[in-house]
């Protein structure tokens, strides 16, 4: 059912350290509008969807969503690749570091370890499409703040990829909900 193509979705070549951006990026991947989250969403939603048309949608996505994981977790183990711990250390990753050194865990910006609680699954169609509108509003918003703290343009790159994608999967989720909502569908 999956294959894996070995290659990013966006190019990602990040030359210069900054450990304020990776304990910032870090949270697009376990936050709570990070890209772990929205892969097991959609995944988990897509098996209470009326029709191939839904289950095919939210499984596209939820694949892409994991490209997007892989793509955050190359952004992170770039930006802190040649730090010393006592750079860990000044940029407040040093708690990050003695649990993880510098391998990728899902956890927010703060220290908040990935949960599943993060997102539903409702098994009411119209619900959970409405939710996936707006978990991909937040993600974007979150993309657009990580953007404005960036100075790096090969970090701004693949942010702004990223964000884009997020905007392109609100627009079919909505597509998506207005096609069942204009044929009848009333939620479960």
């Amino acid at each position: 059912m999956y294959k894996y193509v070995k290659k990013l979705n966006y190019p990602i070549n990040i030359k210069k350290k900054d450990l304020k951006m990776a304990k910032n990026i870090i949270t697009q991947l376990g936050g709570y509008a990070g890209e772990l989250g929205a892969a097991l969403r959609y995944f988990s939603q897509k098996f209470n969807m009326p029709d191939e048309k839904g289950k095919a949608l939210l499984n596209d996505i939820a694949c892409e969503e994991l490209g997007h994981c892989e793509m955050i977790s190359t952004m992170f183990s770039q930006l802190v690749k040649d730090a010393s711990v006592e750079e860990l250390k000044a940029a407040g990753l040093d708690a990050y570091y003695a649990n993880h050194a510098k391998g990728v865990y899902p956890i927010d910006s703060s220290g908040v370890p990935f949960t599943v609680a993060y997102f539903a699954s409702t098994g009411d169609v119209l619900a959970d499409i409405s939710e996936d509108m707006a978990a991909e509003e937040k993600a974007r918003a979150v993309y657009e703040n990580l953007i404005d703290l960036a100075t790096d343009d090969d970090l701004i790159g693949p942010l702004l990829f990223l964000r884009q994608r997020e905007v392109v999967h609100f627009n079919r989720f909505k597509e998506l909900y207005d096609y069942y909502k204009n044929n009848g569908y009333k939620g479960k």
